[in-house]
């Protein structure tokens, strides 16, 4: 995975889970996550949680499935929730 292919795997789908980023490229949650960082440091990519309790209220749903990343700005009030998680 090199930074420009993340960059359009981003741009093309608007918002990501991190976990389906580390299927499509097959690498390690670090590896994924240290890329993610570069966009993320130059102000192109936010990270969000799909809820504000995802991930420290009922720990039922898998980190990497909660944590979203969106090319550009998220739109205000923006907020995704985890298909799976049992507090929706």
């Amino acid at each position: 995975m090199i930074l420009s292919e993340l960059k359009a795997y981003l741009q093309a789908r608007g918002h990501v889970p991190l976990t389906d980023i580390v299927h499509h490229f097959d690498v390690d949650t670090e590896v994924a996550r240290n890329m993610l960082q570069v966009w993320v440091n130059k102000g192109k990519v936010q990270r969000l949680q799909t809820t504000p309790s995802c991930g420290s209220s009922c720990s039922q749903c898998d980190p990497g499935t909660t944590e979203i990343y969106v090319w550009g700005a998220p739109f205000e009030g923006q907020q995704f929730i985890h298909e799976d998680c049992s507090l929706h």
